[in-house]
Parts: structure tokens; sequence; C-alpha cells
């Protein structure tokens, strides 16, 4: 419902960022919410900040943020929250500036849309409009609709750059009271660096799980890109995920991927957000064979467990003898999220042959440091251990399915780095003694 009639600065339909007064448009207390990752609207976000202490306090709501717009110091007046900490939000918890609102990314749209979290102005990022006027919102079709249905003002940056993709439409009844037109670069995200001998076993352990004609769910980072470039000599691989980078574009025109063996969406993969380089923005421009769909539609349980041999991959921070997952939190900071994947491995498990298969190396970079643990130090639980299937480090493949509590420890004992291995199965002895 529209609350009232807005400030007389509003009655304009197109303007420059530069003329914008956010103290006429932001009130104390309001809550912002922004387009996020490579659709941050760059240009009213830059300004915004310039212009906070005028404002008062507010706060913003943001995704993975990769603009470097938002810093730890602009706590001074805007309280950050998120549902990750991934790429420049990780200062911002550091420095103790982000809240982090624990939830599966599919309840955001849902939140905003009955109010559960407010959205008093929306910040978007369009692309130039068509012929009929339409505007798409070309790198993330997200949880910033809904949001906008509610707010109070609802400001659109114009990207002359932005590529136009299928399914990111603007929905008619989002109406845009501002229009600021630019004509700049979107941001990108380019690949992580290339995987070393650790990432490249992993992504072979992965490859025999994976068969011709699955449909298939990645994150991002060096293990999920690891993963696809060893999965290029499969075929009728299907795509339906959350994010699509430059691996699966790279799937898509190796012929790997064709979705020919999916019974919804033929033909066509289908994601919610764009995280990759101006190769992969050019890639999906009018490209009919991507669809950017809402995380209602590409995280809904239901839909994806109607899609057979779907196979789910995603990281893990820790896994611990149980099974348990941790994706969130590392020695009290919070680096990663909740996201999509609770989302993904429930419906992996429902689909008729479907996996979900967690990845991560056996120990830290320098290796001092086990990730496959007795117990998840930090008691957070993304993941847990009655959804978890399979568990691969780069020493094999632990098979959890119906397994009981001492079989699971020595399978995912098994997988860990050889040199802690012994300190974990004394671990899995304690724990089992004080459990049973």
């Amino acid at each position: 419902m529209r609350v009232p009639p807005l400030p007389s600065i509003i009655g304009m339909t197109t303007c420059k960022s530069d003329d914008l007064d956010f103290s006429a448009i932001v009130r104390p207390g309001d809550t912002v919410v922004c387009s996020q990752g490579l659709a941050e609207p760059v240009s009213l976000t830059r300004r915004l900040v310039e212009q906070r202490m005028r404002i008062g306090r507010f706060k913003m709501f943001i995704g993975p943020s990769l603009s470097g717009v938002f810093r730890p110091e602009h706590a001074d007046a805007i309280r950050f929250q998120s549902y990750c900490g991934t790429g420049g939000n990780a200062a911002l918890s550091i420095g103790g500036a982000l809240d982090v609102v624990p939830a599966h990314y599919s309840d955001f749209p849902r939140f905003f849309a009955q109010g559960t979290l407010p959205a008093d102005v929306v910040l978007l990022s369009v692309g130039e409009p068509d012929a009929k006027g339409r505007f798409n919102l070309g790198i993330s079709n997200d949880y910033v609709v809904d949001a906008a249905r509610r707010a109070r003002v609802v400001i659109a940056e114009i990207n002359h750059r932005m590529p136009w993709v299928p399914g990111a439409e603007l929905p008619d009844d989002v109406r845009p009271h501002l229009l600021v037109d630019e004509d700049r670069e979107p941001l990108t995200m380019e690949r992580s660096g290339q995987a070393g001998t650790t990432e490249q076993a992993i992504a072979q352990h992965v490859c025999q799980l994976v068969t011709d004609g699955a449909t298939l769910e990645f994150g991002l980072g060096l293990l999920p890109d690891a993963v696809m470039r060893a999965l290029a000599g499969h075929r009728d691989l299907g795509i339906h995920t959350g994010v699509i980078g430059d691996g699966i574009a790279d799937l898509i025109e190796a012929g790997a991927v064709t979705n020919a063996r999916k019974p919804v969406d033929h033909g066509i993969s289908v994601a919610g957000m764009l995280l990759g380089s101006r190769r992969l923005l050019d890639f999906v421009d009018r490209n009919p064979l991507v669809r950017l769909r809402p995380a209602t539609y590409t995280h809904d349980t239901a839909t994806i467990r109607s899609i057979p041999n779907f196979v789910a991959i995603n990281c893990a921070l820790e896994v611990d003898l149980t099974g348990q997952v941790n994706s969130e939190s590392l020695q009290g900071r919070y680096l990663g999220a909740i996201g999509g994947q609770v989302d993904f491995v429930r419906g992996a498990n429902g689909s008729r042959g479907g996996r979900s298969i967690m990845i991560l190396p056996s120990s830290s970079r320098d290796g001092s440091v086990s990730r496959i643990v007795p117990r998840l130090p930090d008691e957070v639980v993304t993941t847990a251990r009655s959804d978890v299937d399979v568990v691969v480090t780069e020493h094999g493949v632990a098979e959890l399915r119906g397994k009981s509590v001492p079989e699971r420890m020595q399978a995912v004992a098994a997988i860990a780095h050889p040199r802690f291995r012994e300190a974990l199965e004394r671990g899995g002895h304690a724990l089992m003694r004080a459990c049973c």
C-alpha cells in the first residue's frame, strides 16, 4: 500500500545523479534497499553515501557489495543489513557496521512483500527501455522488485550499457518515481584465479558424481569454477541456479550445457543473478538460451524437485564429523551466507536421482588448520546433518545419506587431511562418549 505523496523533488521524471538531493527523499530512520552485486546503481549509492550526514541515521539493506562504495566508516550515519558477508560486506562485518539477517535466500522476496523487512526507498538499476517503454533489470532479478512494490520512493538508474536479459523485465506494477540517466560501464567481477592441485582433485571427484543430462546448481569461486572446467566433457547438462558466472557461459559455448533433458525451461539456463566479467554480460545480452527468474522460482524447492537428476554443488567453510555444514562464519567473523544453500540441498535431495554435494578443501590454504572438525566451533550450522548427502575434499568422497553417526564420523574423517585424521578420530570417540 502506497504511503502519502512524494516530496516535490520527485515530480521530476529524469535527472542526473549530481542533481539528486537525498535529504529530500530519505528520512531519518528509513530503510533504503538497493539492487545487489553487479546490479548496484553506483551513481545513486555513491551520491547517497556522500549525503548521508545531511539525512540523519538510516539503514541500508544490501546484497554482496562489489563496488567499494560502502565502507565501515559510513556507519557514522548508516547501519548496514545484509543476508551475506561476501564481497565488500566482509570489511563491514569486521568493522562492526553490518547486521546479518540469517534467513534462506528464498525468504527475502516474501519478507519484503509482507513488510517483515521494511523498504522505504528503493534504488534500482535498469537498462534503457525497449520500444514499448519496458525496463529490464538486466543483471539481477531479485527481492528488490518486492521491496519496490511497498516503497514510498523508487529511483531507477538507467544504464545504457546494461545487458537486456530475457525474464528480467521490470513488472508493469513497479513504476519508478524518478529516473536517473547514466552512461557507465556496469560493474564486473573477474574470475578468482587459477585452480591448484587441491581444487582440481576436488573437481575430478565431483565429476564422477555427475552424469550426462544432470541439471546443476553452482555457487561461485575458485572451487566451483574448477568443477565447471572439469565438466566440459559432459553432455546435455542443464542449469537451474542462483547465480551464473563466466564458467557457465563456457559450458554453454562448449556444448556441455544444452538443457535438453530438463522437463521445465527446456533448452534454457535459468538463474537469478549474473556475477562475472564483461564477456559474460555480452554473452547473455538478448540471449534466448538464458533467462533470469526471481528467487520465488529459482530457489523454490518444489520446482527443483520436479527436475530429475538435479545436482546441487555448494561450498562449505567447515564440516564436522557428523556432517553438519558451516558456510557462514569463521573464527567469529561472518564471511559467507546461508544464501540458497539449504533451498537447493533440499530440492536436490527430493529430486528423482538428485544429489547434493558439499565441497571444500580438507585444510586451510597453508595446511595448518583442518576444515574437517570434530564439532563446529562457532556453533553456526548452515545445513543440518540430516540434509547432507555427500561431502567431497581433495582426499575423496564421503557418502552420508542413510549413514549412522559412527558411520558418518568414519566416512568424514577418511577425507580429512592425513595430518589431522588421528586427532579427528580421537575427537570422534570423545563425542560418541559424550552423546551416548
